[in-house]
């Protein structure tokens, strides 16, 4: 595919086309927790289970992931588990630790509320070059690096001064 031409862009301007797509995302994301009866950090907790699909997570994982204590995970994986999304598996190697399994028709239910929208961008990453969409991806996994990485040292759950709990 040829790449289409694009309008030119001020790096301030993309910055604010990006903090339009987060604050629509955000919103959007609360929405459809509330579809599938969850919360947007028991959805995003649910989310990273899905994705690591056979290779289970451990509570400790999820926390991180989420930057939670391991203590508010604990509650996160309860609520899950209560309302059918996950089941906990002892971990085969160390048996004081237990994994993250997404039951079946829970990753279902999830993946049909977002398949109307994965569609949609699937339709939007169509119109774009291979090239263009190699760029896209790497801006995307670098932008997560650089937000991963910003979280870790500035808004921990074990550090002092941010106002979490550990």
């Amino acid at each position: 595919m040829q790449a289409k031409p694009r309008p030119a862009a001020t790096p301030e301007q993309a910055l604010s086309a990006m903090d339009h797509l987060i604050a629509t995302h955000l919103v959007g994301q609360h929405e459809i927790a509330q579809q599938v009866g969850m919360n947007v950090t028991d959805l995003t907790c649910f989310a990273y289970v899905m994705e690591a699909g056979e290779n289970l997570l451990t509570a400790g994982d999820l926390a991180a992931r989420v930057h939670v204590t391991t203590g508010a995970v604990t509650g996160i994986l309860n609520r899950l588990e209560r309302a059918g999304y996950i089941t906990r598996r002892p971990d085969p190697t160390d048996r004081r630790r237990i994994r993250v399994a997404a039951r079946p028709e829970a990753v279902a239910r999830v993946l049909e509320v977002y398949a109307p929208y994965y569609a949609r961008l699937a339709e939007l990453m169509a119109d774009y070059s291979p090239a263009e969409i190699a760029l896209l991806n790497d801006w995307f996994t670098r932008a997560s690096t650089v937000a991963a990485d910003y979280l870790e040292e500035h808004c921990r759950p074990d550090r002092p001064g941010t106002g979490r709990a550990t």
